[in-house]
């Protein structure tokens, strides 16, 4: 019995210690090569599937990215929310607006995608939205970040030249998450 609790503790520290080294590893990966001093930022939230009208877990933690990622340096950063009406009734960029204003009390600049239903399309649909920025981060898990990047590398080379790492990785952080984000997110990137 003791050998059984001890494998499965084993077990356990393993999967969490490569989940957390998948997410570190893929966090500074498809980054641009334009990062300068002061400017205008653009953070994009990917939206999460939600089927309440209230933010769900994993919309809440990339909002809370999102926020940690604002760099105080620059001239101006804008939240980019992203996501359509795809597991309710309320657009997914409406409801990380709510949670973003009226939880986290969030008054700055804010643009809205409330048409996109994947990732490419939050890429897509906020393109028009961030042309005019001089820096550009997505908050979401690393692993999904990293796909949206590479999105936005294949639709607009010329502004992925311009992302920078928003602050998605915190060693400890949403450690039950991570494991299922790693397996996911390696899956989903298993063809870029």
């Amino acid at each position: 019995m003791r050998w059984a609790v001890a494998a499965a503790g084993v077990i356990l520290v393993g999967t969490l210690g490569w989940s957390e080294w998948v997410h570190a590893r893929s966090s500074g990966r498809r980054l641009g090569d334009v990062a300068p001093r002061g400017g205008r930022e653009a953070i994009i939230v990917l939206g999460y599937r939600n089927r309440g009208r209230r933010a769900n877990y994993i919309n809440r933690y990339r909002l809370r990215v999102a926020l940690r990622s604002i760099d105080s340096d620059r001239d101006e950063s804008v939240i980019v929310l992203c996501g359509g009406a795809v597991g309710g009734e309320i657009a997914e960029a409406d409801l990380l607006l709510r949670h973003l204003r009226g939880v986290l009390g969030y008054d700055g600049p804010v643009l809205l995608d409330r048409t996109s239903t994947t990732t490419w399309q939050n890429i897509e649909h906020a393109i028009p939205l961030i042309e005019e920025f001089d820096v550009v981060k997505i908050a979401s898990n690393s692993l999904h970040a990293e796909k949206a990047r590479a999105h936005l590398r294949k639709q607009r080379p010329d502004l992925a030249r311009r992302l920078v790492r928003a602050r998605e990785h915190r060693l400890g952080e949403v450690p039950l998450l991570k494991p299922y984000g790693a397996v996911r997110g390696l899956w989903s990137l298993r063809s870029l």
